[in-house]
């Protein structure tokens, strides 16, 4: 049996594996169309103009199908490995709304495009990436919790590495981007696509650009912590049936209306 055919190691690794696909096939398809410079552009640059703009918005929406899936099954596992520890269980519901909360930023990424609609792709950013920060957090003192009964410590130091990285991502990019849009280099500079090296803000502009790809990056090596964890985990589908037809007769409709016919718990 291969590493990620072990246990639900396959998902976190789909999702980094797909998420990144979907940055640098985007990417090449810009690159190779004239449609943005080569030198590190803006991931949201990249996914701007069709057909570009079409392969990762389909893609991104699958990543956060993954990525919803991928936190679900991290929360049935803190769950299950701490019932009887009230503070784990309120965390780890916390971090489970916050890691939904960004995935659906991530939808409002990928259908929002920044040159169009660029208000509302920065909301998506901030959930993304901001709310996203915070879910690390908690999944990060989740790891401090449990060590070491359930984690090592090395696992927890590994994720605090990760934590610090994005924030420092965020920081720089933040920093860069108020410096960049601040008016101090011209007006309307959301809409541009090409850069000269000879313009003013161009360093603040590739600041800020290498700053949001660290960031994505960092954001999605994450979740690569969750491989050896996903190894040791399976979910499975319990069918409960509540009668033998389809159909309801007139004795059993009365006390089976509210009743499932399938049951299904994961």
């Amino acid at each position: 049996m291969w590493w990620f055919q072990q246990g639900l190691s396959v998902l976190p690794v789909a999702l980094v594996v797909w998420s990144a696909a979907s940055f640098v096939f985007s990417y090449i398809t810009a690159i190779v169309l004239h449609h943005v410079d080569p030198l590190v552009p803006y991931i949201s640059d990249t996914g701007t103009i069709p057909p570009e703009r079409c392969l990762f918005g389909i893609m991104l929406n699958i990543s956060a199908f993954l990525g919803m899936a991928t936190m679900y099954v991290r929360y049935k596992q803190v769950y299950a490995l701490n019932p009887e520890k009230s503070k784990i269980i309120k965390l780890n519901k916390i971090g489970l709304t916050l890691g939904l909360m960004s995935c659906f930023g991530l939808c409002i990424i990928a259908n929002f495009q920044k040159c169009i609609l660029y208000y509302i792709h920065v909301v998506g950013a901030c959930l993304t990436f901001g709310v996203g920060a915070i879910y690390m957090l908690v999944q990060t003192v989740l790891s401090y919790l449990m060590q070491p009964e359930v984690h090592s410590k090395d696992i927890f130091w590994i994720r605090l590495t990760v934590l610090l990285w994005c924030c420092s991502s965020i920081v720089s990019m933040f920093i860069s981007s108020v410096v960049l849009y601040s008016g101090l280099y011209g007006m309307n500079l959301v809409q541009k696509l090409h850069w000269d090296p000879q313009e003013k803000g161009y360093t603040a502009h590739i600041i800020s650009t290498v700053s949001e790809w660290s960031l994505a990056f960092s954001f999605l090596s994450f979740f690569l912590t969750y491989i050896r964890d996903f190894q040791k985990i399976s979910l499975r589908a319990v069918v409960s049936l509540h009668g033998q037809t389809l159909y309801n007769t007139p004795q059993s409709f009365a006390t089976d209306e509210q009743t499932l016919l399938v049951a299904g718990n994961i």
